[in-house]
């Protein structure tokens, strides 16, 4: 059990499977059209696969360098959505549909969380090139609890090696922005 972050494919953005997101399709497009804004109404996907890791760690030395780092508005639009898309939003949009954990549904865009994502990256050293790219399921949670970043910390120490739980969810926003951008697909926790 726990919470899971995980990419939304087409039938289920658009509600054609039990449980669906299409009441936050809807409501989604139906903001992005007042704003002037083209509807989002192509969700691809990777060929097979998804996106999907635990969000377990403790948040609190995330949250720490957010604060640090961050201003209020940057830290709302990298930690406070319930649902990323892979659309350039200015601001996060609030929709009135609760979600499983929330009275409202929070749309961020994924360019936006990206950006945001990659200066905490820079600011710790985060070896992005040694961290899984989430190319399988769990695999970056897997990386972080397993002991590989703890081994590679050792070898390539750095700000990002003194707190692993602040790597991980800076490894985890940057990847999923990334994933949603690369496939086209939204993102939720479940």
């Amino acid at each position: 059990m726990g919470v899971y972050l995980v990419s939304i494919d087409g039938r289920e953005w658009f509600g054609e499977e039990e449980g669906g997101h299409g009441d936050v399709a809807a409501a989604l497009n139906d903001e992005l059209r007042a704003r002037g804004l083209p509807p989002y109404d192509t969700v691809s996907g990777p060929d097979r696969g998804w996106f999907e890791e635990k969000v377990s760690p403790s948040m609190t030395g995330f949250d720490a360098l957010c604060r640090a780092r961050l201003s209020d508005a940057e830290r709302e639009t990298l930690q406070d959505w319930t649902v990323l898309v892979p659309l350039s939003l200015e601001k996060p949009i609030p929709l009135p549909i609760g979600s499983w954990f929330a009275d409202e549904t929070v749309i961020a865009g994924a360019p936006q969380v990206l950006a945001l994502a990659e200066r905490l990256a820079g600011f710790l050293g985060l070896p992005l090139d040694a961290i899984p790219a989430t190319g399988a399921n769990l695999e970056l949670t897997a990386w972080f609890m397993d002991g590989s970043a703890g081994g590679l910390a050792a070898t390539r120490p750095g700000p990002w090696s003194d707190d692993l739980d602040t790597a991980f969810y800076v490894a985890l926003y940057l990847r999923a922005a990334q994933y949603s951008l690369r496939y086209g697909c939204p993102l939720t926790y479940s």
